[in-house]
């Protein structure tokens, strides 16, 4: 190109603009198409995104040949994760640890249903996401047969409700089934789309997965996150040797698919090794600090770089040395006199090398060392480290497959700072869980975690089974549970050790901190939340051949809306998650006007959960200013009035707000 680029002389174009917001918004609906011209370009498919945004046309659902990923029950479900969930996570108390403090999050439920329930208080908001999917190879998996009832089938999977002929289906999804693909497909789709969500504009998701459904799940990644968004995929060697009795080529690696949510993810450096570390000396005591040496010579010929072909001075004979003429010096002549004048070259001891080496400072290069894709056993461990692991906390083959603990250590390493949250749908026996506690508890981090996992029976005649665990969750429960124990116990041996150690120790001096004030300050704990139906009771409409006693069972099933054997507790999580706050919100009881009010957020959402409601609590609550107050309907008790005024209230005070400040007031 001779010419230089012209001006664009015209306006920016904003339609240009709105395609790339698009593209963002929504990466499956570009496409490839052949204009008029016979040229191919990317285009916007309409009808993908009228699905997308919930109106499924005539000429969407029939089409069949066109650019992308396509295969039987897609349409379905795109259609089943745009359908609103009516569920909610109910609260276990006798299950969790330092439930009231904690920030971390364990869900027990079906992982499609649980990511619907995030959708608003965690959109946007998960760091990285780590999940180990199955791997389709023949086995059983577990999935819920009935697209359009995945709540009731749960709950019945569960034994949260009796209905007969519901269950989730727990597959041999054979080659020799015509829906190998597809099933898998299906199961991993929706939950993708959604989990897409949750992340943040600089998130990540990191996906293991084997040779079965890899190309299978890049595509399908390359349409849920964008093709323009793939950041890797990493070889992980997970056995140290081949099986003998392998009848084919032995498979020694998985897979590691790394996506990020948008060109803000930035991954992070590792940190040096103690190997690698020991590289860097200081033999000539260069007051610049530790060193290592590198070769002072490139891959190139004196043909094709003539100008780094000449002679250096050697400093102790004074000859001239030569490069080798297939391996010319690095620099030209002029950059290597700079080097010379700021002592960069090593000669060896005594100066003793026939050749310079280079000297790299280690306070001049950059923080860490750059990942690459191919993570060794030595490394990040193997399957059976991770089956160790777990045998020392749990007893010995509890989990078939536990990813190890160095593994998802290194994925954190290069995705997530020590404030983040970290999500894994598939968390099995939470080495995910295990990792975080491990890291925050080395370096003083704050990562919060949320593990998702089926409550999938463990099989009766299992190591798990006869050590007492009835579900995988139980088994992931119980792992976080003991792990915490355990940190525990050594952060109180040490800081009793440092209190001993302190000279101070034996006096009463305020600025000496409490063995116990030491300890607490990791959060050492996870709320169990579980996936039940909603504590407020939906309506189901009724068939148009309805009876008369039919209709006033329903009718007389509605006086009450909320659910007699509904805890509050129950009620206000249930509240607190559908109003876009975080389950791990911390919250207060206040008491006003004589009622009990739950203060969450610092004051930003008060809830009361009270039968009454009077004058007096709505003009305490309005005192405060709040940006919602939710309330039951019930609590005013028919005193239409009484509701009219407290509309009136809140009204009244949003007059002089701007719309983004005024105080949401609600009912449930």
């Amino acid at each position: 190109m001779t010419e230089p680029r012209k001006l664009d002389g015209r306006s920016q174009d904003v339609t240009a603009l709105k395609r790339i917001e698009l593209k963002q918004l929504f990466p499956g609906v570009v496409t490839e198409i052949v204009n008029d011209n016979g040229e191919l370009v990317q285009a916007v498919d309409f009808e993908r995104l009228k699905a997308e945004l919930g109106s499924f046309t005539e000429l969407f659902e029939r089409r069949r040949e066109r650019y992308g990923m396509e295969w039987p029950g897609k349409s379905d479900s795109l259609k089943v994760l745009q359908e609103r969930s009516l569920a909610t996570l109910k609260p276990c108390r006798e299950e969790s640890v330092n439930f009231d403090t904690t920030e971390n999050l364990f869900i027990e439920g079906d992982n499609l249903e649980v990511l619907k329930l995030l959708q608003k208080s965690y959109h946007g908001q998960v760091k990285m996401i780590y999940i180990d999917p199955p791997y389709n190879t023949g086995n059983e998996f577990i999935y819920p047969d009935n697209f359009s009832e995945s709540l009731d089938t749960y709950l019945s999977y569960a034994g949260l409700l009796d209905d007969q002929g519901r269950r989730i289906e727990s597959n041999k999804n054979s080659r020799d089934g015509g829906r190998f693909h597809t099933k898998w497909l299906n199961m991993m789709y929706p939950r993708l789309y959604l989990a897409r969500n949750l992340l943040r504009d600089d998130g990540v998701i990191f996906i293991s997965i084997d040779d079965n459904e890899l190309s299978n799940l890049r595509k399908l990644c390359d349409e849920v996150f964008g093709e323009e968004n793939f950041v890797a995929n990493i070889i992980w060697q997970k056995k140290y040797a081949v099986s003998n009795d392998d009848p084919g080529i032995a498979a020694m690696h998985d897979y590691i698919l790394v996506y990020q949510k948008t060109v803000a993810f930035a991954r992070l450096l590792l940190p040096r090794t103690k190997k690698q570390l020991n590289r860097y000396q200081n033999l000539d005591n260069d007051p610049r600090g530790l060193w290592s040496s590198d070769n002072y010579v490139s891959n190139k010929s004196n043909v094709e770089r003539p100008t780094l072909w000449y002679p250096i001075k050697h400093p102790r004979t004074g000859e001239d040395v030569w490069p080798e003429k297939d391996a010319v010096w690095r620099y030209s002549k002029e950059n290597n006199e700079i080097m010379v004048a700021e002592n960069r070259l090593y000669w060896g001891p005594d100066q003793s090398y026939a050749k310079p080496r280079l000297k790299r400072f280690l306070s001049e290069i950059q923080d860490g060392v750059v990942p690459s894709t191919w993570w060794p056993f030595t490394e990040v461990g193997h399957n059976d480290e991770g089956q160790k692991e777990t045998g020392k906390l749990l007893g010995k083959k509890i989990f078939s497959t536990p990813k190890p603990v160095r593994l998802i250590k290194k994925i954190l390493a290069i995705s997530a700072s020590k404030n983040d949250i970290i999500l894994d749908f598939f968390s099995g026996s939470c080495a995910t869980a295990h990792a975080v506690l491990d890291l925050n508890s080395a370096d003083s981090g704050n990562r919060k975690f949320i593990m998702v996992q089926l409550p999938e029976p463990c099989d009766e005649k299992s190591e798990a089974a006869k050590a007492g665990y009835k579900t995988i969750a139980d088994i992931g429960k119980e792992r976080i549970r003991r792990l915490i124990k355990q940190i525990k116990d050594k952060n109180l041996q040490d800081a009793e050790k440092d209190k001993r150690e302190n000279p101070l120790f034996h006096q009463e001096v305020d600025s000496v901190p409490s063995v116990a004030s030491v300890v607490q300050k990791q959060d050492l704990g996870f709320k169990v939340l579980k996936l039940d139906k909603s504590n407020f009771k939906v309506w189901q409409p009724l068939p148009a051949d309805a009876s008369e006693a039919q209709i006033k069972e329903a009718l007389q099933g509605h006086l009450f809306h909320i659910d007699e054997t509904a805890t509050s507790e129950s009620i206000l999580y249930e509240i607190l998650l559908k109003a876009g706050y975080m389950p791990s919100t911390r919250m207060e009881v206040l008491a006003l006007a004589g009622k009990t009010v739950y203060s969450i957020a610092g004051g930003a959402l008060f809830i009361c959960l009270e039968d009454e409601i009077t004058r007096g609590l709505i003009d305490a609550v309005a005192e405060r200013l709040p940006q919602q107050f939710i309330c039951l309907d019930r609590g005013f008790k028919g005193n239409d009035q009484l509701k009219a005024n407290t509309v009136q209230t809140f009204s009244a005070l949003n007059e002089s707000k701007d719309k983004e400040t005024r105080i949401i007031f609600r009912t449930v």
